[in-house]
């Protein structure tokens, strides 16, 4: 299904029943979660947007999901995002002769282009480019970084290591680089294949996995152009170098901390994270944090108290999402899993130091005249206690920079293009609503006040904040604050 029209997508008749949260969730699609009830059942626990992870399964099925996703939007008159998750660059030793192999601290084992199976000694790492770049001192990481292996010698054949952290090691384990930028591009060729197939079905976000520079994300972007916006996972240190160029290059950030945790000291993550999630507000860029925030729940129908800190924790840090993995994908408690991560958003999101948190950051405002009007809006919003601050947009750019504020005024992005409603699901406290297309402000105002009333948003006498652009449907044309007392 490839929706790219800028019309209302048919049956876009209401905005999502009006959540009493801010922090929107992902919530990944599996074996455990495909069927149309069950992603009825997921939506209507709590979540926005759905992932659908490249890494397993095959083209029919999420083509199977994605279909049942949009009918289910249709059903219910109100948008769901989509966001396609591609596998990336993943590095993995080869195979053993006898399947397994026990490598103890001290020995010396050798990582070579040789692809015959390994041994007690050796074991080909089918990834020249990585014996290219290794040189004595640096390390490497196998299967999540429980095997930890030191470079003694290094050639462009071959590296001969001190293993440092042993244990058993299997068959195509990953391997990890944490120390060097690999000369690789990050989409391969299965990437490539699966990012055409995906712009085909029209999902609305495309993740970008082991970025390593803003050049990779550039390059991914040219070939998506208009057709969804890019996400960058951020998960390798050297991500992290160049953060605020990823940043400026992506549409949406992730903080996937799997093989973060794995390429950097564990200890480190929590405060990369609240980096990532305040270097992301200060952009205006989403952001969300993701991996392992309720795994427990794969096979446990409560959380443990750590997991609710963790989710806590990323809602005071002022994220737009929180993500559920294989919880949802492949565990037992999928819809549990989802409501459960609501209530601790919207417990969260009550405290009373919630909002002082969040207005802790230093506003950085882009010297744009869209980025001075969404500054103002929040300030005119909060100052007057306006209902709502409603974003007319064609592209949601808007939407993102008054989010970014994280205003205590409900954001409401009206906009005439389905794709915009499904992308800003993923932002911090949206509202998204389709409307008609409009050719002049006075009849966006007039659209904009039915919309209201129609979605028992407003009552009479209420003020609203409106931002829009002239002329219409120009991306980034926002030009026009007002303030406007509903009849």
């Amino acid at each position: 299904m490839n929706n790219q029209s800028t019309q209302p997508a048919i049956g876009f008749t209401k905005s999502r029943f009006i959540e009493n949260r801010r922090v929107k969730i992902v919530a990944t699609l599996g074996p455990s979660s495909s069927t149309k009830e069950r992603i009825l059942a997921l939506v209507q626990a709590g979540a926005n947007v759905f992932r659908l992870n490249f890494s397993h399964g095959v083209h029919e099925d999420h083509a199977a999901r994605l279909k049942t996703i949009r009918e289910i939007e249709s059903e219910l008159g109100f948008p769901i995002g989509v966001l396609a998750d591609l596998q990336g660059p993943k590095l993995r030793c080869g195979t053993f002769a006898g399947g397994k192999i026990i490598l103890l601290a001290g020995e010396r084992f050798t990582l070579d282009s040789d692809s015959t199976p390994g041994t007690e000694l050796r074991v080909c790492l089918p990834h020249p480019e990585i014996l290219k770049v290794l040189k004595p001192g640096q390390f490497l990481l196998l299967d999540d970084g429980k095997i930890r292996l030191k470079v003694v010698e290094a050639s462009s054949d071959k590296v001969i290591t001190e293993v440092i952290a042993g244990g058993a090691l299997s068959d195509r384990k990953g391997v990890n680089v944490p120390d060097a930028i690999i000369p690789m591009p990050a989409l391969t060729p299965k990437d490539l294949r699966d990012l055409d197939f995906a712009l085909e079905q029209g999902v609305d976000w495309v993740a970008l996995s082991f970025v390593q520079l803003a050049e990779d994300v550039i390059a991914c972007k040219k070939i998506v152009g208009d057709r969804a916006l890019v996400m960058a996972k951020i998960e390798k240190p050297s991500a992290l170098t160049d953060l605020d160029a990823i940043i400026a290059a992506s549409d949406a950030i992730m903080v996937a901390r799997g093989d973060l945790g794995v390429e950097t000291p564990a200890e480190d993550v929590p405060a990369t994270q609240k980096v990532i999630v305040r270097a992301c507000r200060q952009a205006a860029k989403p952001v969300i944090v993701a991996t392992q925030m309720m795994e427990s729940m794969i096979s446990s129908p409560t959380p443990t108290r750590a997991e609710v800190s963790d989710v806590a924790t990323a809602v005071f840090d002022g994220a737009d999402a929180v993500m559920l993995s294989a919880e949802s994908a492949s565990g037992a408690y999928p819809v549990e899993a989802v409501e459960m991560m609501a209530k601790i958003i919207r417990s969260t999101e009550r405290d009373e130091f919630y909002a002082a948190s969040l207005k802790n950051l230093p506003r950085i405002h882009e010297q744009s005249p869209y980025g001075a009007i969404a500054a103002a809006a929040v300030v005119l919003g909060e100052t007057i206690g306006s209902r709502a601050i409603v974003t007319y947009t064609s592209s949601g750019k808007t939407t993102f920079r008054v989010a970014s504020d994280r205003p205590k005024t409900p954001i409401i992005t009206l906009t005439a293009s389905a794709k915009t409603a499904r992308r800003v699901c993923l932002v911090w406290g949206t509202i998204p609503i389709v409307g008609e297309n409009c050719h002049s402000f006075a009849e966006m105002l007039d659209i904009c006040i039915r919309v209201l009333h129609d979605h028992d948003l407003v009552i009479k006498d209420d003020h609203v904040v409106v931002t829009a652009g002239v002329p219409f449907g120009s991306p980034g044309a926002t030009n026009i604050l007002r303030l406007v007392t509903i009849p």
